[in-house]
């Protein structure tokens, strides 16, 4: 009896989150609302949604999942490694906001096209289709988690119902739909954040919490160095995040993404005590530790988390789709030079729907979700310079591609394992990964000046010949 309760309970939520979330989304059937996340009167969003939207999106089940887990491994350091990932989101709305201000961007794809050339936007195209395509699979793995072990029926089910949830409701909103339902998301998540956080707090202490782990490169330093140099280039790939960069007036959008970036880095910290309340516990965490430690304190506890994960990935996966139907039916068009079809809406629903079965196929094979944070993150170093630093040069395609590929050969090499030892920085578990980034942002910075650098020392020469 208590096991079909416990069943009814936790498959009923899952059925009526999906309800509940489909009868709350507005009907887009406008570009602007389901592309640009405008109402029904053209207007666009405010600064207090656009700010709950961009922390409730970027807060995936996948990261308080990677962050509770660092958590339990290296103590406070590991939260602050993680949570490190957050800043990136006031680096990006300070770029987007100087794209728009004075460069006149109106998307990131539009000003690689004006600025680095037709081949560079389609190869910055590719890479953020891979990244939209590891979000699905990574986000829908951790509720299914809660469910069952990793590759049950049960697990593999409620990924799934999830899955197909969240696209019944992101077919009929689009991004206005998206951001109306991240609202409520947000609000879920942290009244939830703060039930799990009273469910752990009073066993240890915050004290004893904070001061649990060593600042040491062998002990997560290591990691939190690589945040600190991705986060230069991490955001960038994510549409997520940077297509709501330009659905709002400039100022308002810098004001949300700061808001939203602090506020991130402090949920995610704060998730990480779910952590080392495991570590201090003594508890197996197996891979994922909130689920370690919610079964730990019983059926209401795991309840709780559920909820709390649900929300954080619906948030995400229905961001995802809303971003794939934008690239597929607006910036792909716009990148071999045509105007979007008139049927762009339709078009942007058929991807969606793609994306829902295609991406899935990595959770039913049970891939590990830290690899679509760390090894994409790697991949794209490349991007650091080219948006960091275009105001240095006019014209440059040339400086793109000496910047981007060079990025991406490294994040394969790593993935492959063909990196040489000799690159590591210390000895902890993030040392080649550490050694990696910074030399390969170093080959891939240097790329990127190239170019210009030839150019001026070839004026400089031609001045002085005309001199003489």
């Amino acid at each position: 009896m208590q096991s079909a309760i416990f069943g009814l309970t936790f498959w009923g939520f899952l059925i009526f989150y999906g309800a509940a979330l489909y009868a709350i989304t507005p009907n887009a059937r406008t570009v602007g609302a389901f592309f640009r996340g405008e109402d029904n009167s053209g207007r666009m969003a405010s600064q207090w949604a656009l700010t709950a939207s961009i922390f409730i999106s970027w807060i995936f089940a996948k990261s308080v999942t990677n962050a509770a887990n660092l958590g339990a491994s290296y103590g406070i350091v590991g939260g602050l490694a993680y949570a490190t990932y957050w800043l990136s989101i006031p680096l990006a709305g300070f770029v987007i906001y100087h794209l728009r201000r004075h460069a006149g961007a109106t998307s990131l794809v539009g000003f690689l096209i004006g600025k680095y050339g037709r081949p560079a936007a389609l190869a910055f195209t590719v890479a953020i289709l891979i990244r939209l395509y590891n979000e699905v699979w990574s986000n829908t793995a951790v509720v299914g988690g809660y469910y069952g072990p990793a590759g049950s029926p049960a697990f593999i089910g409620a990924a799934l119902l999830f899955t197909a949830a969240t696209l019944f409701y992101s077919i009929k909103g689009g991004l206005r739909g998206s951001i109306i339902t991240d609202i409520i998301q947000a609000a879920v998540f942290v009244v939830f954040l703060a039930a799990v956080l009273l469910l752990v707090l009073p066993k240890h202490g915050v004290a004893t919490l904070l001061n649990t782990g060593d600042f040491k490169l062998t002990a997560g330093v290591d990691l939190l160095w690589v945040a600190g140099l991705q986060i230069l280039s991490y955001p960038f790939h994510d549409p997520v995040l940077t297509d709501r960069g330009f659905i709002t007036e400039e100022k308002a959008m810098l004001k949300a993404f700061i808001l939203a970036g602090v506020g991130g880095f402090f949920a995610i910290l704060a998730f990480s005590f779910v952590g080392i309340d495991a570590r201090l516990s003594g508890l197996a965490v197996g891979g994922n530790a909130p689920a370690a430690v919610a079964q730990a304190l019983g059926v209401g506890a795991l309840f709780v988390m559920t909820v709390l994960m649900i929300a954080a990935a619906g948030s995400t996966l229905d961001s995802t789709f809303a971003s794939l139907s934008k690239v597929v039916a607006q910036e792909l068009p716009a990148v071999a030079g045509r105007q979007p079809p008139a049927t762009a809406l339709r078009y942007g629903t058929v991807a969606m729907i793609a994306i829902a079965v295609l991406g899935n196929l990595p959770m039913i094979a049970g891939a590990k979700i830290l690899a679509a944070t760390t090894l994409s993150g790697t991949m794209v170093m490349g991007l650091a310079p080219v948006f960091l630093l275009q105001r240095w040069v006019g014209y440059a395609p040339w400086s793109f591609h000496l910047s981007f590929w060079p990025g991406l050969l490294f994040g394969i090499l790593l993935a492959v394992g063909w990196i040489p030892v000799a690159w590591a920085i210390g000895e902890g578990q993030y040392a080649l990964l550490l050694g990696t980034n910074l030399y390969g942002l170093a080959i891939c910075t240097a790329g990127f000046l190239l170019p210009e650098i030839v150019r001026r020392w070839r004026g400089l020469a031609v001045v002085r010949s005309e001199s003489a």
